[in-house]
């Protein structure tokens, strides 16, 4: 439940940046879903996290109880008896809170693994919500080409018609050919890019690569911006993560004091006596028990004082990855913030040079009524426009890829 409610608040939180893509938002979440369940290295994980939980019910126990059995070859003689065999058990118990001292650790060593767990369903949420918007652009991108591929046939068209009037040349439809060619060509080399990163997404869901993704037809950057907690950067599970390994190395040093304290053993021993023949008294071939008490003392401590050190070390480390981590989080959001600008001060550049491209090509059209149209300026204008739309198409793909960055670090 807790990986739902992450998710679940990540999705809602990208859903606030296309309030009019709903159908979108919903598909996208779905795919999402599908990731979560499938994705082999969050089921890798989970496994882990198993295996090391699982250590608790290892180290919930006592040391092996000692048996022992002897037979004298030699019968020594007492006075009541000679004594034919012994028999012995003994049992050895760690210093008291031992035990749970051990599972404290191996429960910290778990919470550290749970952590990696978080870490990957979010890096999956934010690399399944990128490929969805590259497929996206690729998609988009291919339709502006087709759509300027017949454009340029109804200007060929319109310069065939000139040609027979005396007012074109063949150069002129020949241009517009080649152009047509080269916009074809970025087209079929866009569709094998976009075959590659379907594959790509496809293996995100862990499924099979020539699954047909069908995306949106369109995207639009919101006129307003989702609100950005940067304090919740500190609380990101890749920070948690050094935070639950310090707290292990505190379990392992206290761990490390109790196993340094001595340790208790109990036992028996029965040694059985056979009767003497020749005499008749009260304990004539009485059994020996005798019960004993020993204890395990670390007078040679240098291997605990040598652990005490490496974990106070460790934890130095710790603190310094934690804050190098932090440092490179910071660089990254803050990154991810100006490029999400920066892409919409592109976006409105390109669709104020879209709308003044469309003018110029209205008034060459308006040209060729009157007979004085230019199929250089033709050319030109097509390729400017062509450039505005890739632009517009590249500024919406980087700022909803911008977004699900500062998603995965603020959410």
């Amino acid at each position: 439940m807790k990986y739902k409610s992450i998710h679940i608040k990540i999705v809602l939180a990208l859903g606030s940046c296309f309030l009019s893509l709903f159908v979108n938002a919903q598909q996208l979440e779905t795919l999402i879903d599908e990731a979560l369940e499938n994705n082999p290295e969050i089921q890798k994980f989970e496994l882990q996290y198993k295996r090391v939980s699982e250590k608790v019910n290892e180290v919930n126990t006592i040391p092996n109880t000692e048996f022992g059995v002897g037979y004298f070859v030699s019968e020594p003689e007492t006075r009541t008896g000679a004594q034919r065999f012994k028999v012995s058990a003994k049992q050895m118990l760690p210093w008291f809170g031992t035990i749970t001292s051990r599972e404290d650790y191996i429960t910290a060593l778990a919470d550290a693994k749970y952590e990696d767990i978080v870490i990957t369903k979010r890096k999956l949420m934010a690399s399944v919500s990128q490929s969805y918007y590259k497929l996206y652009a690729n998609q988009a991108k291919q339709q502006i080409l087709s759509d300027n591929i017949k454009l340029l046939e109804t200007y060929e068209t319109m310069a065939l018609t000139s040609v027979e009037v005396g007012k074109a040349s063949a150069v002129d439809v020949l241009r517009l050919q080649m152009r047509q060619n080269d916009l074809q060509q970025l087209k079929d080399v866009l569709q094998q890019q976009f075959l590659a990163e379907q594959t790509n997404f496809n293996n995100l869901l862990n499924r099979k690569n020539d699954v047909v993704v069908t995306v949106v037809d369109s995207l639009t950057i919101p006129i307003e911006d989702f609100e950005i907690n940067t304090e919740n950067l500190s609380i990101h599970p890749e920070l948690v993560k050094f935070d639950k390994l310090y707290q292990s190395v505190e379990k392992s040093e206290l761990l490390n004091q109790k196993e340094s304290s001595p340790m208790i053993g109990f036992g028996l021993d029965y040694i059985n006596v056979s009767e003497r023949p020749d005499m008749n008294f009260s304990d004539n071939g009485k059994d020996i028990v005798m019960p004993m008490v020993s204890v395990s003392i670390p007078i040679f401590n240098k291997k605990y004082k040598s652990i005490s050190k490496q974990n106070e070390l460790e934890q130095q480390e710790i603190n310094y990855q934690k804050q190098e981590r932090l440092n490179n989080l910071k660089t990254v959001l803050d990154k991810a913030i100006n490029d999400r600008i920066s892409a919409r001060i592109s976006n409105n550049t390109a669709t104020k040079n879209l709308k003044q491209a469309k003018d110029a090509e209205q008034i060459l059209i308006k040209s060729y009524e009157t007979g004085t149209i230019d199929f250089n300026d033709v050319l030109d204008i097509q390729e400017l426009q062509l450039k505005f739309q890739i632009n517009q198409i590249e500024s919406v793909k980087n700022f909803y890829v911008q977004s699900s960055i500062i998603n995965y670090l603020t959410n």
